[in-house]
Parts: structure tokens; sequence; C-alpha cells
């Protein structure tokens, strides 16, 4: 399997991802982080708060393993293709913030001693440190492009695609990452994913075995 092939089988999903992350990319160049920041956080309602506050477990590395659990049943190759990204990403996400961006401030603390009145949902846990890259919007962004990858529907993928999007947006509707945090975050994600089908399809290309075909129930 060449890269080319799975950029062009799975062109709605990417369509659909670029046609997000380029114009983002392009505000970032235009205004400040803090500018986007208090945009997104002044666009609120009690309905945005419930909603967001809830899609944002889809970023969680719970979610990934219900759908590891999912693909079990269905290939061994694909839940295997679900581990390695699922570790990947959690490896990559620790050394990142761990060790390469330890002082990264989220918008709470950032915003600290800030005269301005931004918004909190009642309740959240809102963190102060360990701001960049975003976890789950890396997460969300490597299991909706697997998933785009592996089905065989790949009309479907447009709405992957706002799936990753929405959960990446939910993490700075909830004041827990600044833009370019989600934005580098999906990248990743994507690129994680993406790197994991090429690699490991190739691999059992040349050397095929006889579970390659089989699922928990097949």
């Amino acid at each position: 399997m060449m890269l080319k092939h799975i950029l062009y089988t799975n062109r709605v999903f990417f369509i659909t991802y670029l046609a997000v992350l380029m114009p983002t990319g392009i505000l970032q160049l235009i205004y400040l982080p803090e500018a986007l920041m208090r945009w997104v956080n002044a666009h609120n309602n009690a309905e945005a708060d419930l909603f967001f506050a809830t899609v944002t477990n889809l970023g969680d590395g719970a979610f990934m393993l219900i759908v590891i659990g999912i693909l079990l049943v269905r290939s061994y190759r694909f839940a295997m293709m679900g581990v390695v990204s699922f570790v990947v990403t959690g490896l990559l996400t620790i050394f990142l913030k761990q060790v390469v961006f330890p002082t990264a401030l989220r918008p709470l603390k950032y915003f600290e001693h800030s005269a301005w009145e931004y918004h909190l949902i009642k309740g959240l846990n809102v963190h102060s440190y360990n701001s960049f890259p975003s976890g789950h919007s890396m997460t969300a962004f490597a299991v909706f492009t697997l998933l785009a990858l592996l089905d065989e529907r790949k009309n479907r993928g447009w709405f992957l695609a706002l799936l990753a999007v929405v959960t990446a947006y939910s993490r700075v509707y909830l004041f827990q990452h600044f833009v370019i945090d989600v934005w580098v975050g999906s990248l990743l994600g994507v690129t994680v994913s993406v790197a994991t089908v090429l690699l490991l399809s190739r691999l059992w290309e040349k050397n095929p075995k006889q579970w390659h075909g089989r699922g928990i129930f097949r």
C-alpha cells in the first residue's frame, strides 16, 4: 500500500480535514492566540456547554480503547493498528507535554491575572499546565483517521473528520487549550494513524499470516 493510494481513496476525509485545517492555520497567522481564545470563549451558551463537555470525551484514551475493542471483533489486523496508534499517540503526547514543552501554560493559568471575565463551565476541572499539544485532539484525530482509513464506505469520511474537528474544538471551548494546541494535535494524530496503517499494511503484505483475515467471531 502506498501513501498516494491512501490519500486518494480517503480523499473525502482528507479534503474535509484540510477545509478546516488551512483556514484555521491562516487565522493563527493573522490573530494572536489570545484573540482567538477570546472569540471562542465569548460564543457560549448553556446548550453548547453541555454538548462540548460531553463530546470532548471522544478524545479520551478510554474511548480509543472502546474503539479497539470493537475493531477486535471485526479484524485482528484492524485492532492491532488501533493498539499501535494508541500507544504511539500516548507516548508522543507524554513526551511532548512533559519533556519538550513542560512549561506551556493552559488558558486558565495564562489569563490568571487578566481583567478579562472569561466563561468557564461550573464544576468542570480545568487544567493549568502542559497545554501543548492537545492530547485529546491528537487522540481524537488518531481514532477517526484510523476509522476513516479502515472504513469500506469512503463517502462517510466527511462525518468522521467532522467528529474529530468538533472534539478538538471542544478543548478550546472548554478553556483547556489554545487553538495552536489542538491544531498541532490534529496534525500529529492524523500522521500517527496514516503512518501506522501504511507501515503495518506493507509489513503484512510481505509477511502474510493466517490470523490476518480473522476477528473474534470470524
